[in-house]
């Protein structure tokens, strides 16, 4: 149970670390088109991200998988971008379309994501026999850091709502513009040389 704990506070530790940043702003990407009334849809799409990543750290992490970290350093930013991109292009329909495609791109996004993990887990892990439990516990934690990032975003949006009365899509088109900013000049700052 120990190493559970070790693992699950490492994956939790490092969702809330901010020096990488931008793991937090592409779960605000996807917090931005969904509110207090849609929880279970974000849910599904923070799960899908979680699943693609929990895929390709394994992979990585048992060397089956192998990228260049500065590809991968940049395509981060790039899924935020496009995340971002599709909500404001959906901002501007009379209905929110297209979950389908928003499932298959968190869970694509995901993939690249946990490319991007795997360097960090690799130097943790050393010389572990057993890579599924700790590799497990770390997938757990880091999802229990992303449903509280999650939740406080959802809880702004209410009270931004509520006591200060911001239409929902004014709320959801300043956070997908913001983040797209910080994401973009992100992308630009690591292009591959």
């Amino acid at each position: 149970m120990n190493d559970f704990y070790l693992w699950f506070s490492t994956g939790l530790e490092h969702i809330a670390d901010w020096k990488g940043y931008d793991h937090i702003l592409f779960i605000l990407a996807l917090c931005g088109m969904y509110g207090l009334r849609e929880w279970k849809q974000l849910l599904i799409l923070v799960t899908a991200f979680t699943l693609g990543h929990s895929l390709t750290l394994a992979l990585s992490v048992l060397d089956i998988l192998k990228v260049r970290s500065a590809v991968i350093e940049f395509l981060i930013p790039v899924t935020i971008v496009l995340t971002c991109t599709i909500n404001l292009i959906d901002l501007k329909k009379t209905s929110k379309h297209g979950f389908q495609v928003r499932y298959l791109a968190a869970l694509f996004f995901g993939l690249i994501h946990g490319m991007g993990f795997s360097f960090l887990l690799k130097s943790l892990l050393g010389k572990e026999e057993n890579i599924v439990p700790p590799l497990f516990a770390f997938n757990v934690g880091l999802e229990a850091g992303q449903l509280l990032i999650v939740a406080a975003v959802v809880l702004l949006s209410w009270l931004a709502g509520a006591l200060i009365h911001i239409p929902e899509k004014d709320k959801n088109f300043f956070l997908s513009s913001a983040v797209f900013g910080i994401a973009f000049v992100m992308m630009l700052e690591r292009v591959p040389l």
